[in-house]
C-alpha cells in the first residue's frame, strides 16, 4: 500500500515539451527541429539527447576528416615531385599532421564529455555545481566550466605556469 502525500502537486514551472521514447536504448527521440530553450527543466532527458547527438555528430565527423587526412598523406607520398615540390608537399603534411594531432585531442575531449552526459554531470560546473548555462554549451559542447569558473582556471594555470 502506497501513501498519499498531503503536499499538493506543484503546478511545472517548466515548458513541457512532447517526444516519444525510443524503446532500444530508452532515450528520448528528438523531435524535429528541436533546440533547447531557457524555459525547460535544465538538462532534462530531452536536452542531453540534444546535446549527445550533437557531440557524437561531431565526433564522427573529426573522425571521417581524420581518415580522410591519413588517405591525403598516402596518396602524396606516392606521388614525389622535383625538391622544390617536395618541401612544399612536406609543410603541407606537416600541417595536416598538426590538424590530425588537433582532432585526436578533440575526440578524447569529447569522449570524456560523452562519459560525464552519461553520468549525469554535463551541463554543470566540475568546479562549483552551478549550471553552465545553454548559450554556453550551444557554442563550447564540451565546456567543463562556467565563464567565471573558466576565468579563474585559466588565472591559476598562467600563475602555476610562470
Amino acid at each position: 500500500m502506497t501513501a498519499k502525500s498531503n503536499t499538493p502537486a506543484k503546478p511545472a514551472k517548466y515548458k513541457v515539451v512532447e517526444y516519444k521514447t525510443d524503446e532500444a536504448t530508452g532515450r528520448p527521440i528528438l523531435p524535429k527541429g528541436y533546440k533547447p530553450a531557457a524555459d525547460e527543466e535544465y538538462m532534462s532527458a530531452l536536452q542531453q539527447e540534444y546535446f549527445r547527438q550533437r557531440l557524437l555528430t561531431w565526433r564522427a565527423d573529426l573522425v571521417e576528416e581524420s581518415k580522410q587526412t591519413i588517405e591525403n598523406l598516402r596518396d602524396e607520398v606516392r606521388d614525389i615531385g622535383d625538391e622544390a615540390e617536395r618541401a612544399t608537399r612536406e609543410t603541407e603534411n606537416s600541417l595536416e599532421l598538426r590538424t590530425r594531432d588537433r582532432y585526436r585531442k578533440l575526440i578524447g575531449k569529447i569522449d570524456s564529455t560523452l562519459k560525464r552526459l552519461d553520468a549525469g554531470d554535463y551541463g554543470y560546473c566540475v568546479d562549483t555545481g552551478e549550471e553552465i548555462g545553454l548559450e554556453r554549451l550551444e557554442a563550447r559542447l564540451t565546456a567543463e566550466r562556467t565563464i567565471d569558473a573558466q576565468e579563474r582556471w585559466e588565472h591559476l594555470q598562467k600563475q602555476q605556469g610562470d
